[in-house]
């Protein structure tokens, strides 16, 4: 890890959490521009969207810091605490939502990428949920976006192998919707989003 950067890991208990919304935010909004998300976000939604983890006490959130500047940011919740759109696949398919805790998403900006940042972001975010205890799963959804879409830079590398050697696996059967604004539609549709987990042992 460069010695410029610098890693807070913050909960839903810590006073801190609440005046990094807009930073979180705007992170957010940066990253998903790129594909696959290709997200065309607006501060006002994030800003709500993020009150979900601010508002539970057993969220957690990994900032990474050059100087003032955020540049990057893991997040976390129990499952319990997420929509219904998102506990639902689990819940159809016998799991019960209170023993998994869910990964919303890691944003990190291009520049900082390579430097083991993104290796961090999952072991915090899974010790944080061992602390807590009474998770047997960890788990977060990626977007499904078709071999074949036009969109597709041709420098493209999904994440997958990355997933996978941090020990989760891809369970098709696990999906749900959720629906945002694309930078080429006129209006939002939804998305298909399948889940990955790994046990928390």
């Amino acid at each position: 890890m460069p010695n410029s950067l610098t890693l807070h890991t913050l909960t839903g208990r810590d006073p801190d959490l609440s005046r990094r919304v807009s930073d979180l935010a705007r992170l957010r909004i940066t990253v998903f521009r790129d594909y696959p998300y290709l997200y065309d976000g607006s501060l006002v939604y994030e800003e709500q969207y993020l009150r979900t983890y601010i508002e539970c006490p057993e969220c957690v959130i990994v900032l990474v810091c050059d100087g003032a500047k955020v540049v990057g940011a893991s997040t976390g919740l129990p499952l319990g605490a997420e929509t219904a759109a998102c506990q639902r696949p689990f819940i159809a398919k016998g799991f019960d939502p209170r023993e998994i805790f869910y990964g919303g998403e890691s944003v990190l900006l291009p520049p900082y990428r390579g430097r083991g940042v993104y290796r961090e972001f999952f072991h915090r975010r899974e010790a944080h949920a061992r602390a807590l205890g009474g998770f047997n799963q960890m788990t977060f959804c990626g977007v499904v976006r078709s071999k074949h879409d036009l969109r597709r830079p041709r420098d493209y590398a999904p994440l997958d192998a990355i997933w996978r050697k941090f020990g989760y696996t891809q369970y098709p059967e696990l999906t749900t919707n959720y629906l945002w604004k694309d930078l080429d539609e006129p209006t939002a549709s939804d998305k298909e989003m399948v889940f990955w987990m790994k046990p928390l042992s």
